[in-house]
Parts: C-alpha cells; structure tokens; sequence
C-alpha cells in the first residue's frame, strides 16, 4: 500500500479519537496543537475577518471553527471522509468537501487566504498542490503552511554508554518518515515526507510564491506549568515551522 493510501486509512481508522484527543485538554495532543503549533500559525494568518479561507487537509474541523469564530468564511476539504463527517457536525457554519490538495474542486482566484497545517509533510512531491494552490488564490493572496521541523524530524535516539541523546540523522536524504499511530481501540501508520529547508523554499520560488516569513514553533510559556515534559522537550528543540507566503 503506497504511503498516501497508508495515511487516509490511518485517519479514517483513528478520526474519532484523533478527534477527541485534541479536545482533551490534559493530554499531550492539546499541548502540540494549541499551545506549540496553533499560537504561530494564527499569528501569521493575522485579522480572517470576511476574508474567504480554503482550510486545506481541514481534519475535524478545528481550524476552520476558530476561524469562522473570527468572522472569516470557511471553506475546508480533507481526503478523510471520516474527519469531514466530524468537521461538519462541528461546523455547520463552515462548507466541507471531501477531496485532496492536487486537485481542488474550486474556482481559480476564489480565496484570499489557504491554509494548510500539518498537512503538506503528507506529499511527496509538491508540485501539484502548489499549482493548485496558486490557482485558486486571489492575486497577493496568502498561502499559509505548517509542517513537521525538517530538522527536528531528523533527530534520531542515540546510547552511547549509559548516556541516551539525540542527533540529527539523515538530513539530505529526501524520503518517507514512518511512524506508529496508537488508539485506544486501533492502530495504523503515519507517513510525512521529509524535505530540507533548500527544497522547500525552491519549490516555493518554483510556484510563484514569496517568502514573508517563517518561524520555527517555541511553546506559549503558560504551557511550562500545566505540560512541564511537554514543555521541556520543545522550548529548545522546534517541533514544527510556519511559513507564510503570499502569491506573487
């Protein structure tokens, strides 16, 4: 089963729970999304107010809720027919299509802002989503993105003696990352594609896309008490990075 397939089935498999953990508040899900990556990413997007989104690899819904909250008009798709059945329950004011990021079902110049968090580590190849998302976005229009570190994705557990510590391993081998998905009741296998900063900034550039900025994810410092290990882990290591571009 190729890589891609791998993961629609892992998030059909898993939706509800993935779905559930991110709305547990004493768990570790809630401390990488709302305190680690989401801090960043809406930052970037800055005022959403009637600005038309594409919420692009939407998930259940999460994004597009607190986006809809602020007066923007959401539209989200995701290739998990599961994870849109959850967004649309848990945003009926937001639009959801099932459907994938190479081929987007909308019309050219439709958004002022796309949105992708934690989605475009899942391509291999980012041509075909780029283009798409050139397509549809208005002229300057902001394309906004996070993803995995690509160099914390690198690091790797190494012994040496009795001393265990990380290292980064692999850096310029372009390829597949496989890691275990666990629930409660199943289990299935999660795949990002690791690219290094030089890659991506060239597919970037290749698609018509300027560079406004980028930031590597640091946690909120009220995190440091209520997720200390959590905390600990990432405040000198950046789990993941934002960019944000606009379209040329």
């Amino acid at each position: 089963m190729k890589n891609k397939e791998k993961i629609k089935e892992t998030y059909n498999l898993l939706a509800q729970e993935y779905s559930d953990l991110r709305k547990n508040k004493e768990k570790g899900g809630w401390f990488y999304n709302e305190y680690l990556e989401m801090p960043t990413t809406l930052k970037m997007l800055g005022n959403v107010k009637k600005k038309k989104i594409l919420d692009m690899g939407c998930g259940p819904g999460f994004y597009a809720k607190i986006l809809s909250e602020r007066g923007a008009i959401v539209k989200g798709i995701d290739f998990s027919s599961s994870l849109i059945e959850i967004a649309r329950k848990e945003v009926p004011e937001a639009e959801f299509t099932l459907g994938n990021a190479e081929k987007l079902p909308y019309k050219s110049e439709e958004f002022e802002i796309v949105l992708s968090a934690l989605m475009m580590d899942h391509l291999k190849s980012w041509d075909k989503a780029l283009k798409e998302v050139k397509r549809v976005l208005k002229k300057r229009g902001l394309f906004v993105f996070s993803i995995k570190n690509p160099v914390t994705i690198c690091l790797q557990k190494k012994k040496w003696f009795f001393k265990t510590f990380r290292e980064i391993d692999r850096y310029f081998d372009e390829d597949w990352r496989i890691a275990k998905w666990k629930g409660k009741r199943v289990s299935g296998e999660g795949a990002h594609h690791h690219k290094t900063y030089g890659t991506i900034i060239k597919y970037l550039v290749k698609y018509g896309f300027e560079i406004i900025d980028c930031e590597d994810t640091k946690p909120l410092s009220s995190a440091k008490n209520i997720f200390p290990r959590e905390y600990q882990k990432t405040v000198n290591s950046p789990h993941f990075c934002t960019w944000k571009t606009v379209k040329k």
